[in-house]
């Protein structure tokens, strides 16, 4: 069971952007890719068959999944557990005991 899911408000431990927040749009393997985090330049060639015009644009960049935490309600960074509720298992924060949406 993953700890940090697709649709999470997470924010950013370590690096460039410590302190940002923001919702996870991809999981990978170890890498989660966070919308308006690790932005980088990339530069896009014009492709009249999609449309697209060419230039430089700002694109999201995996970050490592040991780098972001789940946000509680304080606002604060908090590590996730998982306990079984059930016969389920259930996210849970460690630092307020609340339970997340399965």
């Amino acid at each position: 069971m993953n700890k940090i899911r697709k649709g999470d408000e997470v924010i950013v431990t370590t690096g460039k952007d410590k302190g940002k927040r923001g919702t996870v749009l991809v999981v990978a393997e170890d890498c989660v890719t966070v919308e308006g985090i690790n932005l980088v330049k990339k530069h896009v060639k014009p492709n009249p068959m999609k449309g697209t015009t060419g230039g430089v644009e700002a694109k999201s960049m995996p970050l490592h999944i040991s780098n972001v935490a789940l946000v509680d309600a304080n606002g604060k960074a908090s590590h996730v557990g998982i306990k079984v509720e059930d016969f389920k298992k259930v996210r849970f924060l460690k630092s307020t005991g609340a339970t997340l949406n399965a």
